[in-house]
């Protein structure tokens, strides 16, 4: 057997993470900048793949997209894996060819769909925060599972979401072990480096990203002041459905892509957010079916104005689809982007959410925010389109047509008052 010489090192910490998924099928990793998390993924899916007795063996290393994929770990594969004879690399697939048979490919979340059908013998997910929730539990965990393969989540954390919930429920189950490794521990950076990073961040930025807090605010988060402000109130608490008033519903529509739904009640001028519900590539008639699952007593529902978008194949807007299904849609008027956050920003201190129907709404909307522009050291003007966006778009929505539907002289925009649209009667 001819004797492979890899030029890593691996760190005490790394080390231990080694040893550790060699004695569980799962882990959960969180630590902070600079630990060196993705010189060890690489490295631990080239050990396997090397040492690997399956057939063809399959690995791969998931990024949130194809081009961080590319950017932060294709160099460090060829790095360690090309001092393996007659390895083979492609590089517009970004994948390594081991002499044994085992191959490992770079891979980005951006379209999970994309990745169906694959099989895996082990899978890194780097910056499992910024992935699709879907993407484990409909796509790697079924790809993992004939082979009986392993996958490693790594990253720093992003708010109480998906990535904050797998780590929770990793801490009681057998097969999975979790660790945290903040900077102010771990020695990795000395402290005046640490004190320098400090000084040039925000509080919560230096929090999240160096001393892993999950709690800490994402930069650059929209709704962050007002959310924090109505959880200190108690606002964000049991909120109990009113049976004796109706259920309106805001939603956000997606057609290869999800679709959110906020329920609220408005009691006086409170505005009770009772429930939240999102799927994606779902039809219409799914969406009908949770409506009456959920057996509210319906005010309105209220869409954007795509949904009176006809469909080339049927010529029927979704919004007559939706009709003949029993679901009357208003239209909520058209209000530029940025008017549209400022009515939500206004509307959410009069809220109250129910904290268990609308938890993966609410970290939507904490996790909603503008990238930061590198060269102008600033925010961008438009927010970051990803997992968290079709929620926080149902809530700017629900906030316009609130607004819009209250006018000074008591008659309410024709766009929100057409109750009794009928498709019937428009059609040519």
């Amino acid at each position: 057997m001819t004797e492979i010489h890899i030029p890593y090192q691996p760190r005490p910490l790394q080390l231990e993470l080694h040893n550790q998924l060699q004695s569980h099928r799962w882990g959960v990793v969180v630590c902070h900048r600079r630990f060196g998390k993705t010189v060890m993924a690489i490295n631990h899916l080239l050990r396997d793949a090397i040492l690997s007795d399956k057939t063809n063996p399959r690995y791969a290393y998931i990024a949130p997209t194809y081009r961080q994929a590319k950017a932060v770990a294709w160099d460090y594969l060829k790095q360690f894996a090309g001092k393996i004879p007659m390895v083979r690399f492609h590089e517009t697939e970004l994948r390594a060819d081991l002499p044994n048979g085992s191959r490992i490919q770079l891979l980005g979340s951006e379209n999970p769909d994309s990745l169906r059908g694959i099989y895996l013998d082990g899978a890194v997910l780097d910056e499992m925060a910024d992935m699709p929730e879907s993407l484990f539990p409909e796509i790697i965990r079924p790809a993992l599972s004939d082979r009986k393969g392993w996958a490693l989540f790594i990253g720093t954390p992003r708010g109480h979401n998906a990535f904050y919930e797998l780590y929770e429920n990793a801490s009681n189950q057998k097969d999975w072990f979790t660790q945290v490794y903040k900077a102010s521990q771990t020695g990795i950076l000395d402290e005046e480096e640490l004190e320098a990073a400090k000084a040039m961040m925000s509080h919560d930025q230096f929090e999240q990203e160096f001393e892993c807090s999950w709690v800490a605010n994402v930069p650059g988060a929209i709704f962050a002041k007002e959310l924090q402000s109505i959880q200190e109130m108690g606002r964000i608490t049991e909120v109990p459905h009113d049976p004796s008033a109706r259920v309106d519903t805001w939603w956000d529509l997606g057609v290869g892509d999800s679709t959110s739904i906020w329920f609220t009640q408005t009691i006086g001028r409170s505005i009770h957010v009772i429930d939240f519900y999102e799927n994606r590539n779902e039809g219409l008639p799914h969406y009908a079916g949770v409506l009456q699952q959920k057996g509210y007593l319906y005010g309105t529902h209220n869409a954007p104005h795509d949904i009176e978008v006809r469909e080339l194949g049927s010529g029927k807007s979704r919004r007559e689809v939706a009709w003949d299904m029993g679901i009357n849609f208003r239209v909520v008027p058209r209000l530029p982007l940025e008017d549209g956050i400022h009515a939500a920003q206004l509307l959410i201190p009069r809220c109250w959410f129910d904290h268990a129907n609308c938890k993966h709404g609410l970290e939507c909307l904490r996790q909603y925010h503008r990238a930061y522009n590198e060269k102008s050291r600033s925010f961008r003007a438009s927010p970051v389109h990803d997992w968290s966006s079709h929620a926080a778009d149902a809530f700017r929505y629900l906030a316009v047509g609130l607004k819009e539907s209250r006018s000074f002289d008591g008659r309410p925009p024709q766009a929100i008052a057409d109750s009794n649209y009928n498709p019937l009667s428009v059609r040519m």
